[in-house]
């Protein structure tokens, strides 16, 4: 040891002296056997006066220590030993979030739809892709305010403290997630139970809604649900053409192999007689270039011999199995052209004109949107002709007591249910009994959102509208098969 001016001894740097351990600890005058195993454990687990050995195991400081005791599940008066073998189970099954598809088919659908537990949690919130709502964290706020909001409704219904802290974790953990927050989409919703914690970001903006269930609430949804509509829009241009396949949601980049990266590439246009290729004459036929503007005549039989090359791969390899709209994009000249020689039979009337092949996917998939609005809503506009033609019999109705129980006998072929709104009731079954309530409570369940399961399982067609679009002043209105 070394001495200080005053003549004191202080002991090395490292592992502290035993003198001064058993001093601290007060335990000079303990019996020598005690003092020997303080000293033995202190070899064991100390490397030296601030650090702990690497591999000492150690209980995280947020450890729910209670967890196992007073289980939601019923696991309450266990012994001892059971309940130490269930906090090992619950830390090595740790919930961990697991994303589901932005699109979702009618399996999954269901699958969310049947789920049921003593409490399922269902968060939907609109969400932000970019702007001011994103740098202020916006959404990460409102999501924070909903899982608090959630604890003091699961707190009110007496679910134990463990649980509730078991079923949020998975959401808090997303707060500090960055990347997470960054890559939003129009909406996030959440599904979480015991053991379970699933979101969706949606395509869609859904109601800010938050609803603690014995099942998930899943009417929102539907917007977001797959579904046949499609259409195909082709960038068209002296260079690559490009395809892209489009639906309700989004748009997405067709890799085609074997098309031309510009038009010189086509070997009839690159040879050198290419000027007398295609030019339109009264007996031979060939593209008619007439009202396409002034130019000269040969550049444009080289532009449709190229299109006609780009059209004949497309056809053989894409479009022959199909009968969707074909949406064209490219400078105005051009779409006339393309058309002159193109063997789909299904291209839209109507063009995106100008420049487009180095947009933005999202930006050009906006602008298509906006033309091929009126072709996804077609299926709306045939169930509600449907209904308006059979409102004078007795296969329609606007009736919550009738429509309630036809959806579960599978009578209903189509359902229309005004957004964000719930009746709450029960319904059984087996005695056709209807029950309605005036507002939610432990014993009821919301009816209308499993009046649009029933009917999705049974095969019918749902729509879930703004009140405007309602064919009947009504939150719920029904065209039935008999």
């Amino acid at each position: 040891m070394g001495k200080d001016q005053s003549g004191g001894f202080h002991p090395p740097k490292g592992k502290p002296s035993t003198i001064n351990k058993v001093e601290g600890l007060g335990i000079s005058n303990a019996p020598a056997e005690k003092l020997d195993e303080f000293l033995e454990l202190d070899n064991k687990y100390v490397e030296d006066d601030l650090t702990l050995d690497p591999s000492l195991p150690i209980r995280h400081p947020n450890r729910n220590t209670s967890k196992g005791e007073n289980s939601f599940k019923g696991k309450e008066n266990k012994p001892e030993s059971d309940k130490t073998a269930e906090l090992s189970i619950d830390d090595e099954n740790k919930t961990e979030p697991e994303e589901l598809p932005q699109v979702l088919d009618k399996e999954l659908f269901i699958e969310l739809a049947s789920y049921q537990a003593p409490c399922c949690v269902t968060m939907y919130i609109p969400t932000h892709k970019s702007g001011v709502e994103v740098n202020e964290k916006k959404d990460l706020i409102n999501f924070k305010n909903a899982l608090q909001d959630v604890s003091k409704r699961l707190a009110d219904r007496e679910i134990p403290q463990a649980v509730i802290e078991q079923m949020l974790t998975p959401g808090y953990e997303l707060l500090q997630n960055d990347t997470f927050w960054a890559g939003m989409n129009e909406g996030l919703a959440v599904f979480i139970s015991e053991g379970y914690f699933r979101y969706i970001k949606m395509p869609v903006a859904p109601e800010n809604e938050l609803m603690c269930e014995k099942s998930f609430y899943v009417s929102p949804l539907i917007p977001i649900m797959a579904s046949k509509e499609h259409f195909f829009l082709l960038v068209i241009s002296k260079q690559k053409c490009k395809l892209f396949r489009a639906d309700a949601f989004g748009m997405e980049y067709i890799n085609v192999p074997d098309l031309p990266e510009e038009m010189m590439d086509v070997k009839r246009i690159s040879e050198k007689d290419a000027s007398t290729v295609r030019v339109a004459n009264s007996s031979g036929g060939g593209a008619n270039f007439h009202g396409m503007g002034g130019g000269n005549p040969d550049e444009k039989a080289n532009i449709a011999t190229y299109f006609e090359h780009v059209d004949d791969i497309l056809y053989k390899q894409i479009l022959h199995t199909e009968n969707v709209p074909l949406l064209l994009a490219g400078v105005e000249y051009l779409i006339p052209i393309y058309k002159s020689v193109c063997d789909y039979h299904n291209v839209c009337s109507e063009s995106i004109t100008g420049s487009h092949e180095h947009d933005d996917k999202y930006e050009l998939y906006k602008l298509a949107k906006e033309i091929m609005l009126p072709y996804f809503e077609q299926p709306l506009d045939k169930a509600l002709t449907i209904f308006a033609n059979q409102s004078a019999t007795e296969l329609t109705s606007s009736s919550p007591n009738e429509i309630i129980p036809a959806a579960y006998y599978g009578r209903i072929s189509h359902i229309f249910v005004k957004k964000a709104n719930h009746i709450w009731g029960t319904f059984d079954e087996n005695s056709n009994e209807l029950t309605l309530g005036d507002s939610e409570s432990a014993d009821s369940e919301d009816l209308l959102d499993e009046a649009l399961i029933k009917t999705i399982q049974n095969g019918g067609e749902v729509y879930v509208l703004d009140e405007d679009k309602m064919p009947a002043e009504s939150p719920v209105a029904a065209v039935f098969r008999y």
